[in-house]
């Protein structure tokens, strides 16, 4: 889990979030075979996803976090570089 501190709000969205996308692994169906749950059903599914994503947005924003944040395996490299402003001179011009 995140080293930022949650509210329970954004804990109860991450939690309703993985349940229903967890109902959709569990229940996926081949092609041409009759899915389990109705049409309805999916289709609220695929609301309540939407409503809590945008629930997300709206928080992060509120906490002045961003949203471009993506979870790193701990032993991936880091692929940004950090420069130095200081290092950086203009060339000076011949006189």
């Amino acid at each position: 889990m995140s080293d930022k501190i949650s509210s329970k709000e954004e804990q109860v969205l991450r939690m309703v979030k993985r349940v229903l996308t967890d109902v959709a692994k569990d229940t996926y169906t081949k092609p041409g075979l009759k899915h389990p749950l109705s049409e309805q059903t999916i289709l609220s599914i695929r609301d309540c996803l939407g409503l809590i994503s945008a629930r997300e947005q709206e928080l992060a924003l509120e906490a002045g976090r961003a949203m471009s944040d993506r979870p790193r395996f701990v032993d991936e490299p880091n692929n940004t570089v950090v420069v130095s402003i200081d290092s950086l001179s203009k060339p000076q011009k011949p006189e």
